[in-house]
């Protein structure tokens, strides 16, 4: 049995609560990780890996052992009611080789200011490509240092073999909040006396839920671990996706859990694609396919976009049947790109039509698969798309040529469109899933720009409106489950109006903050009343005058400093930089932001210069087969749940699914 040193008892149990804001390893509060951790949810049938750690600390106040992990640890599992066996025995599997690597991590921000990181030195084992195929609870013991225990308990889900739903379109609003829904709803629809005269699209579903977006570790969550909850059933690390983060080096031998694309193409073979206006390898539309702890490993997302994971053996999705949205920079060979390979000819050559603007987008057939890039980096918003068009020209993002702006560029309603027409056709009677997102919501909202970020939510709910016309149109309607929810949210709201003349006539701060209006000097929407010579042609359900006199009190909760005077931003806003004579990350209100604002102080560290994710629920709402499942509130991880029931995919072996309209009538083998 391994001894902690005299100062590591004095200090053990005060350690877990000291090591708040940074952690020697998400859900491993021990000394001893089992990944997937204590409370993990499992369909069944789902292909997971297992990862055994034993953790020796070197220094610091766990330290253990003289650093020397505990390499004889073993591991077992019982079913509730059955007989405990190892895991090799359980799953019929061969025993792993042993992993041995070092890690370092700061214990506390004290720790970090002196540079004193904490060593641990480790023993692991890792079981690939599992499954559980009985539903019931779990019992995953690791024991170790002698007496020491670590137990995860998992549930593994009830069996769903029906295909209740032959299609699911998923679309995500990025950052979306009812905040953010409600604002929007004032900018783009008219209301008299307090009575909208036209709602939203969102507004008009049938039930609407609520989801809590914790990740495993944090209570802030980001895009990608959150994305990864709704694909996966399985909560993980900020910044990671389809994986469970350990403590090695490798952004790539995490373990892994099966993604909802993955498991419906090994269930029923469906089609698959997904839209967005972020780059195609951010972290929302990546994480359908993406197995990493690191978001940022872009290119080799892209090539696990295309060829599935190629490390270990893993089930293959196929290639997406759709592919559309920015993100050039990891298609052109180059330092972007996987292995410097040109991936607009490697999707070709794996029988991809190719697109790279609007007009050649709306030409593609639905018979082939489809990849559209439609630019670099991330679309220019809603906004500036349509309204504010000049300011397309700054933008150096051509999809083949860094020097050229994209100037033919597609909306998320004619890129969702044209996706719902190709895989309509290429999934036939199989069916077919799709992920449509509205990007810069979210990105909008870190950059304080509130009215880009409630232009690119109302062309999300156009979006909705125009496809669910279209599912119509083609019969599919019926057919297809139609899901509107958001990844996290934002601490966003809007707490009155604002005379913008007036507090543009003030001389100081305190006089100008008299133009918020509160209560009943909050005023009325000016945003759907026409103004003589202002026209944008954008059509009903967006405003008719984005820059009124009167405008919107709205704010944030986690932002950095920054100067507000509550105008549209003509081009896109940049609300901090860096000052001569002080540090680079010493961050000050831009001087060219908002000049006639007054400054509103930020609650962040001044190295910050966007605002953050917040806590608050989002919403989910739902239309079609299986509505009925989405009402109440729950986690991220159950809309994973509830999609794979409504498509058959909690299975009790891992044979095909047959025929989708009657399930699966196979037993267990």
């Amino acid at each position: 049995m391994g001894k902690f040193s005299s100062f590591a008892l004095a200090v053990a149990a005060a350690s877990a609560v000291a090591a708040q804001t940074f952690q020697r390893l998400g859900a491993c509060p021990d000394l001893g990780c089992v990944l997937p951790p204590d409370q993990s949810d499992f369909l069944p049938g789902q292909y997971f890996d297992l990862r055994l750690e034993v953790h020796a600390p070197v220094n610091g106040s766990e330290a253990f052992n003289d650093g020397k992990p505990d390499e004889k640890f073993f591991v077992t599992i019982t079913k509730e009611g059955g007989e405990t066996k190892s895991i090799a025995e359980f799953f019929d599997v061969e025993e792993p080789e042993l992993e041995k690597w070092d890690f370092k991590w700061y214990e506390d921000l004290f720790a970090q200011d002196a540079n004193a990181p904490s060593i641990v030195n480790v023993a692991s084992k890792i079981y690939r490509k599992l499954a559980i195929y009985e539903p019931g609870n779990y019992a995953v013991t690791l024991s170790y240092y002698g007496e020491q225990k670590t137990t995860a308990n998992w549930v593994v889900r009830p069996l769903a073999t029906k295909k209740r739903a032959k299609n699911i379109i998923l679309f995500i609003g990025d950052g979306m909040t009812t905040n953010m829904i409600t604002a929007a709803r004032l900018l783009g629809h008219k209301s008299i006396n307090g009575k909208y005269q036209s709602l939203l699209q969102m507004d008009q579903f049938p039930v609407v839920g609520h989801q809590m977006t914790h990740s495993i570790d944090s209570f802030i969550t980001d895009s990608a671990n959150s994305a990864s909850a709704l694909y996966t059933g399985h909560k993980s690390t900020v910044n990671a996706m389809g994986v469970y983060v350990d403590s090695s080096a490798n952004f790539f031998d995490d373990p892994k859990v099966e993604t909802i694309v993955e498991l419906l193409k090994r269930t029923w073979d469906s089609a698959w694609g997904a839209v967005s206006t972020a780059a195609i390898s951010d972290a929302t539309p990546i994480a359908l396919s993406g197995h990493s702890r690191s978001r940022y490993a872009y290119g080799s997302l892209v090539d696990q976009g295309l060829n599935s994971v190629t490390n270990y053996s893993w089930t293959s999705h196929g290639g997406p049947d759709v592919w559309f949205g920015g993100g050039a920079e990891q298609f052109v060979a180059g330092d972007g790109s996987y292995e410097g390979k040109n991936y607009y000819e490697e999707f070709a050559k794996a029988g991809y039509e190719v697109s790279l603007n609007k007009t050649s987008l709306l030409e593609l057939g639905n018979s082939s698969k489809a990849l559209g890039i439609f630019c670099q980096s991330h679309f220019p918003v809603w906004l500036d798309r349509n309204v504010y068009i000049e300011n397309l020209e700054s933008f150096k993002n051509d999809p083949l040529d860094s020097e050229k702006a994209a100037l033919d560029l597609p909306g998320l309603k004619e890129m969702t469109l044209k996706a719902v027409d190709i895989l309509h056709h290429r999934g036939g009677d199989k069916g077919f899933f799709l992920m449509s997102e509205g990007a810069s919501i979210d990105k909008q909202m870190h950059a304080l720009d509130y009215d880009r970020a409630l232009g690119d939510l109302l062309e999300l709910d156009d979006t909705v409106r125009a496809t669910i016309t279209h599912l119509k149109e083609i019969g599919e309607l019926e057919n297809t489950l139609v899901l509107v929810t958001a990844d996290h949210g934002h601490g966003f709201d809007v707490y009155g109006g604002v005379d913008t003349k007036y507090l543009s006539e003030q001389e100081t701060d305190r006089k100008k903050r008299r133009a918020v209006g509160t209560y009943e000097l909050a005023g009325l929407s000016q945003y759907t009343v026409p103004a003589e010579g202002v026209s944008y042609g954008t059509g009903p359900n967006f405003p008719v005058n984005w820059d009124p006199r009167y405008t919107l009190a709205q704010g944030f909760s986690g932002n950095p400093d920054h100067r507000e005077n509550f105008r549209v931003h003509k081009s896109p806003r940049k609300v901090v930089s860096s000052t001569p004579g002080h540090s680079k990350s010493d961050l000050y209100v831009d001087a060219k932001d908002a000049p006639d604002g007054f400054v509103v102080n930020g609650t962040l560290s001044v190295t910050e210069s966007a605002g953050v994710h917040s806590l608050t629920d989002v919403a989910v709402f739902a239309m079609g087969p299986c509505q009925e499942l989405f009402g109440g509130v729950y986690g991220n991880i159950d809309i994973f749940y509830k999609m794979a029931s409504c498509l058959g995919l909690a299975r009790p072996d891992n044979k095909p699914g047959g025929d989708p309209s009657t399930g699966c009538k196979s037993k267990k083998h």
